[in-house]
């Protein structure tokens, strides 16, 4: 069973939160510290492993709407589609659904076969860049940590 399906199992078991890190800062999250407080909590047998993954869900999960709450005001998008694995979550489901009902924006995920990783959606990205001409070779491909989506090219979206 997958991490996130494990800790949203236990964490339906539980309703007492526990503090944790949570930082979000304009649309900028961080998620450093997070796990590793939880773990050290549960080493010190101060709290249920439950109460921890139900903390551990509830405070990432709450990052994720603020920022996906603000994007929505900000851009006045009508639409709002949850992808990857954790989209497969019930619990940010219903968080996610109820901003964008709050924003009158659609609320849409995708089937959970496909709620598994982002590679399909990092496969379409590149077929769009390519159908838009753009070109990487792969001497000046890496992996660019920080990248604020403001300074992504994407001129298949007007």
């Amino acid at each position: 069973m997958p991490f996130g399906a494990v800790v949203e199992k236990l964490a339906a078991k539980e309703e007492n939160l526990i503090p944790l890190p949570y930082t979000v800062k304009g649309m900028d999250t961080s998620f450093s510290g997070l796990l590793t407080a939880a773990v050290n909590l549960l080493k010190k047998g101060e709290h249920k492993l439950e109460e921890l993954c139900y903390s551990l869900q509830e405070t990432a999960f709450s990052m994720v709407t603020e920022v996906t709450e603000r994007a929505l005001a900000h851009t006045e998008k009508k639409e709002v589609l949850l992808t990857g694995g954790v989209a497969a979550n019930k619990r940010l489901q219903s968080m996610i659904k109820a901003v964008a009902e709050e924003h009158d924006a659609k609320f849409c995920v995708v089937p959970s076969e496909f709620a598994v990783d982002n590679g399909a959606m990092i496969a379409w990205t590149g077929v769009l860049a390519h159908t838009y001409g753009m070109v990487t070779p792969i001497e000046e491909s890496f992996v660019k940590l920080r990248w604020r989506l403001e300074e992504v090219e994407v001129p298949w979206v007007t």
